[in-house]
């Protein structure tokens, strides 16, 4: 005889108020639902809530408050730091965003727009294109991820060093707190100085104060013309003089900078075999940069002089500068594919840490050194967004290393890479957030100051610890 659920009073309540596209409870359907980008599966939730108005989100957090329910709020899937998988206790029920999915306003004069969470974020770029304004955050994920997932973890990117992250691009929120009620912050205001700044704390908050269902969105003139240039540098060292130059002769139309080294393009071209070697010869690295301008900006003689200064400088030994949307799309495809093709190789260390811009050369040099003593034969891959520090310093373990022993070599190896981190002052996260992964060394550097006021933050919010629990701070429970 089949026991009843203990929670069966509450899903069948879930079930009269959201109806049957709102509540899953197949485990079958709920199968895409429990692993993240990165493959990370941890346990089947008690149940999939599919709330399609900011009221049965409240609704719904009202509910599971009441059962003392535990949920995990869910966007689009894209997260890497395991922080949106349901608990592997089977007992959190998942909030997932997406049936709010309307564009609520766009206004070209304000240079705002007001979206649901559950917005994609490739269709809020397209719905501000139609205005002739533009949305920059840009992610690899940008066409899966959600608006609210974005707010969730302070998403950050390839637009960085000219709009911020989306700390910078978000005006007023609209959230279910943790006991059900609502706060619309939903405001247009460009400069609004009254007290508290209550929508930040929102901003990277990974779900655990409330459930971000509105936003109100940031936008810029829509660009008119943009130039991409793939570069071949010498050293890090080198990489670093000209992105230095760059931010002065390109004023600040610069709005992207990546950091390549060799192996990512041979890792690009493996995963999409119809990408070609760019340059007539490889070069230890490589920048990709863009410059883009809402007006009629001589872009060619700001690019073509950047780079005539850097070859006489013995910065640049050769690069590639695009000369169509086609041949800029192919330059970017090898940042995309990169991807792909480390995540061919299966287990290896994903970071996304921070350090200041001018330290990178020495960091990257000394990070290497210690790494390679701990694991001399493990690859380094250490490429990032240096207009804002970033740098995804990732490690392939050996090749001949048995399955069962790479995640212990992967951890140890993070252990020494962030030791090394710490004396450059860095972060261990600069845009993925800590979810569950990163958890024990966020707190591990925390004072006891700073951890006093986060929890204390926690629980003004979530007295219960019903939302999210276990992610950036440990279950009270």
């Amino acid at each position: 005889m089949a026991h009843p659920s203990p929670h069966a009073d509450l899903l069948d309540a879930l079930h009269q108020r959201l109806g049957e596209r709102g509540l899953l409870r197949d485990p079958a359907a709920m199968a895409r639902y429990l692993s993240d980008w990165a493959g990370e599966r941890l346990g089947m939730p008690l149940a999939v809530a599919r709330p399609a108005s900011n009221a049965e989100v409240a609704e719904t957090v009202r509910l599971c408050r009441a059962h003392g329910v535990a949920m995990t709020p869910q966007g689009g899937h894209s997260g890497l730091v395991a922080g949106a998988l349901p608990a592997a206790d089977g007992g959190e029920l998942v909030i997932s965003l997406e049936r709010l999915d309307r564009i609520r306003d766009i206004d070209p004069v304000n240079f705002t727009m007001t979206v649901d969470a559950g917005c994609i974020l490739e269709t809020v770029k397209q719905a501000a294109a139609e205005h002739d304004c533009d949305f920059p955050l840009s992610l690899g994920a940008q066409g899966s991820c959600q608006i609210g997932g974005n707010i969730a973890t302070n998403a950050g990117g390839l637009n960085v060093l000219r709009h911020g992250m989306m700390r910078q691009l978000v005006l007023g929120l609209e959230v279910v707190l943790p006991d059900g009620r609502v706060w619309d912050g939903l405001t247009a205001l460009h400069k609004d100085n009254r007290g508290y700044a209550l929508a930040q704390l929102f901003l990277g908050s990974e779900g655990t104060l409330g459930i971000v269902t509105g936003a109100v969105l940031k936008l810029s003139p829509r660009a008119i013309q943009s130039r991409t240039a793939l570069l071949g540098l010498p050293s890090v060292e080198a990489v670093i003089a000209l992105y230095g130059q760059a931010r002065r002769e390109c004023c600040d139309l610069l709005s992207a900078f990546e950091l390549i080294p060799r192996r990512c393009l041979e890792l690009a071209m493996e995963a999409t075999p119809e990408l070609t070697d760019p340059l007539d010869a490889p070069h230890p690295w490589y920048v990709l940069m863009e410059v883009s301008a809402s007006g009629a900006l001589d872009l060619d003689a700001m690019l073509e002089g950047l780079l005539a200064h850097g070859m006489e400088a013995d910065l640049i030994r050769d690069g590639a500068l695009a000369s169509s949307d086609a041949q800029a799309a192919r330059l970017w495809q090898f940042r995309e594919s990169m991807l792909e093709g480390q995540r061919r190789r299966g287990e290896h260390l994903r970071t996304d840490i921070s350090v200041p811009i001018s330290a990178i050369p020495d960091f990257v040099t000394r990070a290497s050194r210690a790494i390679h003593e701990r694991s001399p034969d493990c690859e380094i891959i250490a490429y990032g967004h240096v207009g804002d520090g970033n740098l995804h310093f990732n490690i392939l373990p050996p090749a001949g290393m048995a399955e069962a022993q790479k995640k212990a070599h992967l951890h140890d190896l993070e252990t020494r890479l962030f030791e090394i981190l710490d004396e450059f002052g860095g972060s261990l996260s600069a845009e993925h957030g800590i979810g569950r992964t990163k958890q024990a060394a966020y707190l591990a550097r925390l004072s006891p100051v700073e951890r006093e006021l986060v929890e204390g933050i926690k629980a003004l919010f979530d007295p219960a610890g019903l939302m999210n629990p276990g992610r950036i701070l440990p279950d009270r429970q």
